[in-house]
């Protein structure tokens, strides 16, 4: 009776040995879709769903460009009309608003920087130029908006044939390169219509020219969906106010060569443009 049971103990721990040695290597991975928990060692065997590529998220952003004179709107529609009063009390219509924007892009929260597409010439004149197709951006939060109204050096030294056609380019005499704004239209001046013509561009002081762009630095918004419009506003009252109080009668033509108007252009410039509404959809 004794030498059975040993026999059998003997036949039993035999059995679990093997079974053992025969779980000693497998997938050990719990990721995989052949784990084996009782494997010991790992056999390289561990197979895996595939996994889906990656999706980049990306944000297709739209400028629209809006314009008012202190909340009145500014379109071509209401040219030719006298219809605004300056800061200086001078009543005054619009019969030309053109501006190159360039340099737009994207700050982020750590300081680098999102550039977009190109530069754009807006036209409230003919309406073109309203509404820029600035290209793509990863989704999430940006610090700030920033572009150029007018080229800066670099840029200002290139040749634009877009812009040589549209009779954009500065005179060389001051300057060379090409304007920042075309702005004209009449004032009244002791009951008579006058003509202004409110241009800027390089400013020149005895045969020394001076870039005259202004850097234009605007709050951040969110890229939360795949198609963004984002509206810029150029209130037109401000180039008349704000730090210079402009009086027409003193500063209405041939200020392109004139550099005390030119750097007062700048200086107000500064404070034309803000963040409109932002709309997003997928």
């Amino acid at each position: 009776m004794k030498l059975i049971t040993k026999s059998l103990l003997g036949i039993f721990l035999l059995g679990t040995l093997f079974t053992s040695c025969s779980k000693d290597e497998g997938c050990t991975d719990p990721a995989a879709n052949n784990f084996d928990v009782e494997a010991l060692k790992d056999d390289g065997s561990c197979t895996y769903d595939k996994l889906p590529e990656e999706v980049h998220e990306e944000s297709h952003i739209t400028f629209n460009f809006m314009h008012h004179f202190d909340g009145i709107p500014v379109t071509a529609a209401n040219f030719n009309q006298f219809n605004f009063v300056t800061a200086n009390g001078d009543t005054i219509s619009i019969t030309k608003l053109r501006y190159l924007v360039s340099d737009m892009r994207l700050y982020t929260t750590s300081g680098d920087s999102v550039m977009m597409n190109g530069y754009n010439l807006v036209d409230l004149t003919n309406g073109t130029g309203l509404s820029y197709e600035a290209g793509e951006s990863d989704l999430g939060a940006f610090a700030g908006i920033g572009f150029n109204f007018g080229f800066d050096t670099t840029d200002n030294a290139g040749n634009y044939l877009d812009l040589n056609s549209a009779n954009w380019n500065w005179p060389v005499m001051i300057g060379a390169g090409y304007h920042n704004m075309q702005f004209e239209g009449k004032y009244k001046f002791n009951g008579a219509d006058s003509l202004y013509a409110y241009h800027n561009g390089t400013a020149s002081n005895m045969g020394a020219h001076e870039q005259n762009h202004i850097s234009v630095r605007l709050p951040g918004i969110a890229l939360n969906e795949h198609n963004v419009v984002v509206t810029i506003e150029m209130n037109i009252a401000e180039w008349f106010r704000n730090p210079n109080t402009w009086d027409l009668n003193a500063n209405h033509s041939n200020l392109m060569m004139n550099y005390g108007a030119q750097k007062m252009m700048q200086a107000n410039g500064y404070n034309v443009f803000s963040l409109g509404a932002v709309s997003q959809r997928k």
